[in-house]
């Protein structure tokens, strides 16, 4: 076979190795006698590296963004779904909240007007509404999170920064069943993913839920979104923790259709603004204590800001993480998602006293659902996911006749009818009408048939109402892909202080009338599904210490361990400069850099928070 390409010719020839790293012995002897031939090389494969397209981001405050750049261990493992390629394109994301300043120089380039609407002025315009003391800064802040663009010497670097990023404006005016059934229904087909982190609320007194409007729409998203895959919603659990509020009275972020995210301090402590309940499904970053340096994202008048907070930054980030995984796999469903974001958390070094284990060996807690969020995991798990088989819903209605709650009432209901279309469950609803002289005394607890509990509402002391549980719906995620079949019970309990009686002392406190189990699952064996933690071992050669040696040509063997991108002060090289050694270590770059391409002062990409970048001589100088 002849490729010319004037004045070389180059040859292949059947019968030499390709790739063959030394010279075919026999040709270079014809060719060297030929007199027709002024010059011949073998060619061989050579090792090339793209320069100044590092896996580390050179952003100004990409350094500040501890939550992604390995500042803290574990960090949300950003980088290793960026090595792997995945930045988020392809994907659109919407904000739903107050606005966007789409002019922001640092989402501009990835600004979606199609992601976008004003239903607070009915108009195609998200940009905010600014003076009354700039407080419309929310909506902004969580873009920039998600998208904001890399490598364009602005700010930081938003998780999914090649995804397409939208805003809708709508908290800012009257709030209506239909505003919000509008945003959640808009462009279904053309955006993938919205984010919000709002809800009722959070005073630990209200028990609120979507109306008919948004009820339908979160329905009809799932249901025909995106192609018929579902919408999926990224929803912030809630900021209720100083007022012991519980986000199961929260009809948003309790409902199925929502992927229900926690808040975790950089230490691993419970933020005290966070609410716990089983419905959260995962958990990411919100503040630092140890810095004053929070989250990293863009502010209004084009400004940057470090100080975003609260669990209403914790589900942008997930929301961006999930971008990385529909990119990995567009054609994972609304249901695939949650799988696989369960299967992506670890309980790491998130610090509660709840952490339980449930009937299928995984650790979960009310507080952080399966834990913290691993984007190198969720994008490697996404890549191989075989899609889950139809979602089947079973209900059993476990109350024929009103009974009286007293100070404890326990409920069991055999679900053997279940086990027919069920083998492995998703989300778990209760669904409950009772009557409480003071509702907040009352916990809610329901315990499955291979041992499981979840409490589905803690006390909130300062919900005094008097009104009960109207055909209120919890939820739980506890449960997930445990085998559903035998004796469910519900448990409910005055644990209140102990001054709550009925008004007369021979009358019970409240009635439970209508109580129905909803069990939401699968009739596949999911458990028998390789979890995506038990990776195969990347390492080639281990010391006597078990440390790696050798990763192969593919990885990079940093400290110990094989690493798919060099982390940032460290830069990727050969071992040796033998041909024959193909394994790549991560060396360390020059103190002054944070990003390099060598050892020396002059080989720096970005430089650590403070200093100036030159581009000249690629140096970082002291402020």
């Amino acid at each position: 076979q002849v490729m010319e390409g004037e004045p070389f010719h180059h040859f292949r020839h059947r019968g030499t190795r390709q790739r063959a790293p030394s010279r075919h012995w026999g040709w270079h002897m014809r060719l060297a006698r030929d007199p027709q031939v002024l010059w011949f090389e073998q060619q061989t494969v050579k090792r090339r590296a793209k320069r100044g397209t590092g896996v580390v981001p050179t952003d100004p405050w990409f350094p500040k963004q501890w939550y992604m750049n390995n500042d803290v261990h574990p960090d949300l493992n950003i980088l290793t779904a960026w090595s792997r390629g995945y930045t988020g394109l392809g994907v659109v994301l919407t904000v739903l909240d107050d606005g966007l300043e789409k002019d922001h120089p640092d989402l501009a380039a990835n600004y979606d007007p199609l992601a976008s609407y004003d239903f607070n002025s009915n108009d195609p315009d998200p940009q905010p509404r600014y003076g009354d003391g700039d407080k419309n800064w929310h909506g902004t802040r969580c873009a920039g999170e998600v998208a904001a663009v890399a490598n364009n010497k602005i700010c930081g670097a938003g998780v999914a920064y090649n995804a397409k990023i939208g805003g809708v404006r709508m908290l800012d005016g009257s709030i209506m069943d239909i505003v919000e059934a509008q945003a959640l229904s808009l462009q279904p087909q053309h955006i993938h993913i919205y984010s919000a982190s709002w809800g009722p609320e959070d005073d630990g007194r209200t028990v609120d839920g979507p109306g008919v409007l948004a009820a339908a729409a979160f329905h009809k998203g799932v249901s025909q979104g995106r192609g018929g895959l579902g919408s999926i919603f990224i929803w912030a659990s809630g900021n209720g923790g100083t007022n012991y509020d519980n986000c199961n009275c929260d009809g948003y972020t309790n409902s199925i259709y929502t992927v229900s995210v926690g808040s975790v301090l950089g230490d691993g402590r419970r933020p005290r603004y966070s609410e716990s309940c089983p419905a959260i499904l995962t958990t990411t970053y919100s503040s630092r204590t140890t810095s004053k340096v929070q989250v990293v994202t863009t502010d209004l008048h084009h400004r940057c800001t470090d100080k975003h907070t609260g669990t209403s930054a914790s589900a942008p980030l997930a929301a961006g993480m999930v971008a990385l995984a529909l990119e990995a796999n567009p054609a994972l469903t609304w249901r695939d998602l949650q799988h696989l974001i369960i299967r992506a958390s670890k309980p790491a070094h998130l610090q509660a006293e709840d952490w339980a284990e449930n009937g299928v060996g995984r650790r979960v807690s009310h507080y952080y659902g399966y834990g913290l969020l691993d984007a190198g995991l969720l994008v490697q798990a996404a890549t191989t996911w075989a899609r889950t088989r139809p979602q089947e819903k079973c209900s059993v209605q476990a109350v024929q006749v009103p009974r009286d709650i007293g100070s404890k009432l326990t409920i069991s209901t055999d679900v053997s009818s279940c086990s027919q279309s069920i083998r492995s469950l998703e989300h778990v609803q209760v669904q409950l009408s009772l009557s409480y002289s003071r509702r907040g005394d009352l916990v809610v607890a329901l315990s499955s048939p291979m041992g499981t509990t979840s409490t589905l509402v803690t006390v909130r002391p300062y919900d005094t109402s008097q009104e009960g549980y109207k055909d209120w719906t919890f939820m739980s995620t506890h449960f997930w892909d445990e085998n559903p079949k035998g004796i469910w019970t519900l448990q409910l309990e005055n644990r209140g202080d102990d001054t709550n009686t009925a008004p007369c002392p021979l009358l019970s406190p409240g009635q439970l009338s209508s109580f129905i189990l909803h069990l939401h699952g699968t009739d596949e064996d999911m458990p028998a599904r390789r979890s995506a933690a038990t990776a195969k071992d990347e390492c080639l050669r281990r010391d006597e210490l078990g440390d790696c040696e050798d990763c192969g040509s593919s990885l990079y063997t940093h400290q110990g361990s094989c690493l798919s991108y060099c982390p940032p002060r460290y830069y990727g090289r050969a071992r040796s400069a033998t041909p024959r050694d193909t394994a790549r270590v991560c060396a360390s770059c020059h103190p002054s850099c944070y990003t390099c391409q060598g050892s020396s002062a002059t080989n720096c990409t970005s430089c650590p928070s403070g200093h100036a970048f030159q581009d000249t001589t690629h140096t970082c100088q002291h402020p």
